[in-house]
């Protein structure tokens, strides 16, 4: 299993929401690129990038800093965020973003995501932000009426490389992650599972390594790392003891 730290984006800056609010928002750097150096620094294997002003208004806005980010990172990068179309996807990848991650297309046009990983194999990632169980879309704006175990299912045989999992509730709460729903979806599908939301402490990440036998792969952390709650290298290190 492996530890990914977050990287999000608002206004060029570096950023984090408490459950997704735009009026709930901690700046923590003026250079996203810096983080993600220090983030490679400290052991990232992979870094999770999120465009918010894409989220929220449906198409990238961040692009100059995401572009920062690869030119002054080695470590591979998943982006999401405002990516609507085969287009925006190709771009990303062109530019060389490892993964892309579609949200609210996936719930929205799923057909793209089927057709997106017919073109990209391995490339896509669905994300399924979810809300009192239920799926969240346009940057958590709106909650549909499918459960997140549900996305999940409809995405086990179309190629996608991965599932994030995030429970909005938690998110930027620090509150600890919601390892029950994360594992029944990871039991649902044979898609691998990456965790998200809610992890605050070693403690947090402690708790979420047994879920790796039943197919969570990654934990994405962001605010436990900014605010100084978790280490990224304790973090790493615990991670790679139990994978071993």
């Amino acid at each position: 299993m492996i530890i990914i730290p977050a990287v999000d984006i608002r206004n060029g800056k570096c950023v984090r929401l408490l459950q997704g609010r735009k009026d709930a928002e901690t700046v923590f750097s003026d250079h996203p690129a810096a983080m993600a150096r220090q983030w490679e620094q400290e052991g990232a294997e992979l870094i999770h990038v999120i465009d918010l002003d894409g989220a929220f208004g449906k198409r990238p806005h961040n692009l100059a800093s995401i572009k920062d980010i690869l030119q002054n990172v080695d470590t591979p990068i998943q982006v999401g965020g405002g990516i609507r179309n085969q287009a925006t996807i190709k771009m990303y990848l062109d530019l060389g973003v490892s993964k892309v991650i579609l949200g609210t297309e996936a719930v929205r046009n799923p057909g793209l995501v089927r057709e997106a990983c017919k073109m990209h194999p391995n490339r896509i990632i669905v994300g399924i932000d979810a809300r009192n169980g239920l799926v969240a879309i346009e940057g958590w704006t709106q909650t549909s009426q499918i459960s997140a175990v549900e996305m999940a299912v409809r995405f086990e045989d179309c190629g996608v490389a991965a599932i994030i999992f995030t429970d909005i509730s938690r998110d930027g709460m620090q509150t600890g992650s919601n390892i029950d729903e994360t594992r029944r979806i990871a039991e649902a599908v044979s898609v691998p599972v990456i965790a998200s939301g809610g992890v605050s402490t070693i403690e947090d990440i402690k708790n979420l390594l047994p879920l790796e036998e039943a197919g969570v792969t990654g934990i994405i952390t962001g605010k436990a790392l900014y605010s100084g709650t978790l280490s990224l290298p304790e973090a790493v290190a615990i991670s790679r003891k139990k994978t071993s």
